[in-house]
């Protein structure tokens, strides 16, 4: 493992202006998505879709670095490119989701544990080959009566930790992502308590697993009301306490946090980024790597049609720099 390496590509990753597209939909989870716009979810259909975004003429000003899935790293442009090649030639670099989705956490009704270690070191071995530069893995946190269990967050963590590990061994960065849903009618201050309460066990275990901090990313929720919650903080209010709570449970070292926007819509995940970095200097670097924040618009644009691509890839160009204008 070379670290000095790591953390150039670190880095790089959440250099100023920029952050992460994340484009790690998983078969089912495009196939919902394609299907509220009425488009058969193919393997073309999803590569020619995966192409317009790629492809977007200027999108590496604001995009530092794409994830991909298992199927889209190995898919090729219309020109014969291989898609981690077509987007490091534009400067940008290519991640993967390796987590194999969530499961019930056996005897612990209402959570979650996500799965995939068994073969993941042969797996991270072949996608670095394949031009993955970073790789990423969700655990996921339900809020409710009762939950989060300690046994469910130190499951979670162990899981994220041995993910970081084998990623950096490697030579991959880990952007570890253990997201507190924002389902569920929780307060803020709720979240606030059940994010804090993850991070930190998190962070025990990436120590406990000697993941060097320097080389990996964190990709957390931002600290927010739940949906159904009957007083919705304010986006100031959100900012303060996103930024409050990192400040006692992320370790100065790490290079970058890359929030996840967590459902907001386009508009609610750029101005709540804005205000987080409008709260000043921080010890790391306040990014995103958002998807549906970043794609949603276009991909209603696009609907599948090939006479739509250029206006698709203007409306995916415009929303990429209002994020990344949102990082101040």
């Amino acid at each position: 493992m070379d670290i000095k390496k790591l953390s150039d590509i670190a880095r790089r990753i959440v250099v100023s202006g920029k952050g992460i597209l994340a484009a790690d939909e998983s078969a089912g989870s495009i196939k919902k998505r394609f299907e509220k716009i009425g488009v058969e979810s193919t393997e073309e259909n999803r590569r020619s879709y995966r192409e317009m975004l790629f492809t977007t003429p200027g999108m590496e000003k604001f995009i530092s670095g794409v994830i991909l899935f298992d199927e889209t790293i190995r898919q090729k442009s219309s020109q014969g490119i291989d898609f981690p090649r077509l987007l490091a030639d534009k400067g940008i670099i290519p991640g993967i989701k390796v987590d194999k989705k969530t499961f019930p956490l056996a005897l612990f009704p209402g959570e979650e544990i996500t799965e995939g270690l068994d073969g993941l070191r042969a797996r991270l071995n072949e996608y670095f080959e394949l031009g993955a530069r970073f790789s990423k893995w969700r655990a996921v946190i339900n809020i409710g009566e009762g939950i989060p269990t300690n046994e469910c967050l130190e499951a979670n963590a162990h899981a994220l930790a041995r993910f970081a590990a084998f990623s950096q061994e490697a030579g991959l960065v880990p952007v570890v992502e253990p997201e507190v849903l924002m389902d569920g009618d929780h307060t803020i201050e709720r979240c606030r308590a059940v994010t804090e309460q993850t991070l930190r066990i998190v962070f025990a275990q990436l120590k406990k697993y000697r993941v060097e901090l320097e080389g990996m990313l964190l990709k957390p929720n931002m600290v927010i009301s739940g949906k159904e919650c009957s007083f919705q903080a304010s986006t100031v209010e959100i900012a303060k306490e996103t930024v409050d709570c990192f400040k006692v449970s992320v370790p100065k070292e790490v290079p970058g946090i890359v929030f996840l926007s967590g459902g907001q819509s386009p508009d609610e995940a750029t101005r709540t980024l804005e205000a987080i970095n409008s709260l000043g200097k921080q010890p790391w670097e306040l990014s995103f790597s958002y998807g549906r924040a970043l794609q949603s618009e276009a991909l209603n644009t696009w609907g599948g049609k090939v006479g739509n691509v250029k206006i698709a890839q203007e409306v995916f160009y415009q929303r990429a720099e209002k994020v990344a204008k949102a990082r101040g």
